[in-house]
């Protein structure tokens, strides 16, 4: 009975190990978007007539960061969660 009890504390150690290390994902999100919004930044202060045709393209870009990131969280969440 005991060695049950050992085993599930393992798995479940496991699980949450396993979801903190998912929600690196979410670190990386954010390092992404403030690439994307950097970028779009430095090259709004060098050209600002070209910036407004760029900003669409700069929330896809977000977009698809935040993506990522909304991902790693639903990974971590089930690795938490679902047994």
């Amino acid at each position: 009975m005991e060695d049950a009890v050992i085993s599930g504390d393992l798995v479940k150690m496991g699980a949450l190990i396993g979801a903190g290390l998912a929600c690196t994902g979410m670190g990386g999100a954010a390092i992404g978007v403030g690439h994307v919004v950097g970028n779009y930044l430095s090259g709004a202060l060098r050209n600002p007539a070209a910036a407004g045709g760029q900003t669409a393209t700069m929330f896809i870009g977000i977009a698809f960061a935040e993506a990522l990131g909304i991902f790693s969280f639903l990974v971590a969440l089930l690795l938490m969660y679902a047994q």
